[in-house]
C-alpha cells in the first residue's frame, strides 16, 4: 500500500518542504509557548477513549514543569467532540481560527479525522499522530499533511488474524461484527487482502451503528452462518456485548478481538472473564498489568507519571499507555524542530523519525517515518486472554 502511493505522493510531499518560515510566520508559536489542539470524545458513546486526551494533557503538564520543549511551554487545548464528526469539524475550526494552534494532534476517530482533513490541508495545519489505526491515513497523496498514530494499522491487524486462522484451518469460515464506518471497513479490507477471491464465499458480515443499544441480534445471525472464526472489529462497549452474547448462546469459534478493545476493566470483566477466555488479539504496547513488566523501567516510569499527573485515572486502562506513547512521539518531533516551528519544518521532522524507541512500546518495536512512509508503527505480537490477563506469544509480526 505504501509503495503504491509513493510515486504519486512525492510531488505532494515535496511542496511541504520549503525553506523555513520566519518566527512571525510560525502560527501558534511565541518565544515562550507553542499551542497545539485536539478533539476528544469526553462525552458520548465512546467516552472511554477520552482517557487518551486526559493522559496527553497530563504528559505536557509534566513536560512544562520541566521547562517545556526547547524553552517553550506546550499549551495543549483539548476539546470535547462527543464522538460526532460534525462536532469534530466545529471544534477543529475553533482550534485553528480562534485559538490559532500550530498543529492538530491525536484527535480521535476515523470518520472524525477524515471529516477535518481537507479543511486542515486548506489551512496548512499539520494533522499528527492521528487517533485512528485506519490505513487510509497512510495514503500520502490523499493525506499529505498527516501521520498515522503510534499504533499498528487496523488493516494490518486483520491480515494477521486471517493468516493465523488459515494456518490452523485452511478451510476456515469467518464471521465478522464491525462498526459501520471506515474503522470497521478496514478490518474487512484486511481480511479480503488475505482471502482474495474466496472472501465472498467464506465471510459473513454484520454491522452496527455507534448509536445502537445492543448487537445481540447480529451475533445470533453470525452464529447461524456456521463460521468457525469470529472477528470482533468493535469499540469497547460493543466488543463486550459480542463476547458476552456469543458465550451465552454457546458459540465457541476461534475469536479475534480488535486491539483497541482489549482492556480487562472495561471490556473483559463486563463481558465475563470466563466468556473471554481463549480470545486472541494483538499488542504493540506494554500492558502494565502483565507480570512480565513488573520490574521494567519503562513501566515504572509510566506509573510514576500517572500517579503524579493523572492521579484520578485507572492505571489498568491501556488508553493511558497509548496517550503516553503519542505524546512522547510528538515531543520528539517538536524537539527536532529546534526554534523553527513553521508548518514546513514540523512536517519535515514528523516524516524523518528514525528508530525512535518509546519505553511503553514492546521491545523491538521502533517508530519510523519517512516522506513516503507515514506509518510510525507496523509491528504487533499475538496475545491470548487467559481468564485474568493477556499473555503474549510468538514473534513480532508485521501486517504489511
Amino acid at each position: 500500500m505504501r509503495l503504491a502511493t509513493a510515486l504519486g505522493a512525492l510531488g505532494a510531499v515535496s511542496i511541504l518542504f520549503q525553506p523555513a518560515a520566519s518566527a512571525a510566520e510560525m502560527r501558534g508559536v511565541t518565544p515562550t509557548e507553542i499551542k497545539i489542539g485536539q478533539t476528544m470524545p469526553y462525552s458520548g458513546p465512546v467516552s472511554a477513549f477520552g482517557a487518551l486526551g486526559k493522559g496527553e494533557v497530563g504528559y505536557f503538564k509534566m513536560l512544562n514543569e520541566k521547562g517545556g520543549i526547547n524553552g517553550r511551554k506546550v499549551n495543549l487545548i483539548s476539546l470535547d467532540d462527543s464522538y460526532a464528526p460534525p462536532k469534530s469539524v466545529e471544534q477543529t475550526r475553533r482550534l485553528v481560527e480562534s485559538d490559532e494552534v500550530a498543529l492538530i494532534f491525536s484527535s480521535i476517530g476515523t470518520a472524525h479525522n477524515t471529516a477535518i482533513a481537507k479543511y486542515l490541508q486548506s489551512k496548512n495545519v499539520p494533522q499528527l499522530f492521528i487517533g485512528s489505526g485506519a490505513s487510509k491515513f497512510a495514503d500520502i497523496a490523499q493525506y499529505p499533511q498527516a501521520t498515522m498514530g503510534v499504533q499498528a494499522p487496523f488493516r494490518y491487524e486483520a491480515r494477521l488474524y486471517a493468516r493465523y486462522a488459515l494456518a490452523k484451518n485452511p478451510n476456515a469460515k469467518f464471521a465478522v461484527i464491525s462498526q459501520n464506518d471506515d474503522y470497521g471497513r478496514d478490518y474487512l479490507a484486511g481480511l479480503k487482502d488475505v482471502l482474495g477471491e474466496k472472501y465472498d464465499s467464506v465471510v459473513t458480515g454484520a454491522t452496527y451503528e455507534i448509536q445502537d443499544p445492543t448487537i445481540d441480534s447480529q451475533i445470533v445471525k453470525l452464529k447461524a452462518s456456521g463460521a468457525d472464526v469470529f472477528v470482533i472489529a468493535a469499540t469497547p462497549k460493543f466488543a463486550a456485548q459480542a463476547i458476552r452474547k456469543s458465550f451465552e448462546i454457546g458459540w465457541r469459534p476461534m475469536t479475534f478481538l480488535s486491539n483497541v478493545a482489549v482492556w480487562v476493566s472495561t471490556v473483559m470483566e463486563p463481558a465475563g472473564l470466563e466468556a473471554g477466555t481463549g480470545i486472541l488479539s494483538t499488542a504493540y504496547v506494554k500492558d502494565p498489568d502483565d507480570p512480565a513488566w513488573k520490574d521494567d523501567p519503562g513501566v515504572k516510569g509510566w506509573r510514576e507519571f500517572m500517579t503524579r499527573y493523572v492521579p484520578e485515572a485507572d492505571q489498568h486502562d491501556t488508553n493511558y499507555v497509548n496517550s503516553y506513547n503519542s505524546a512522547m512521539a510528538l515531543e520528539a518531533v517538536l524537539k527536532a524542530c529546534g526554534d523553527d516551528l513553521s508548518t514546513e519544518n514540523i512536517l519535515k521532522q514528523a516524516y524523518a523519525i528514525r528508530d525512535l524507541e518509546l519505553p511503553m512500546l514492546l521491545p523491538g518495536i521502533k517508530v519510523n517515518t519517512s516522506p513516503i512512509d507515514h506509518v510510525p508503527v507496523d509491528q504487533m505480537q499475538f496475545m491470548r486472554f487467559n481468564g485474568k490477563s493477556w499473555e503474549r506469544f510468538g514473534e513480532l509480526q508485521t501486517g504489511n
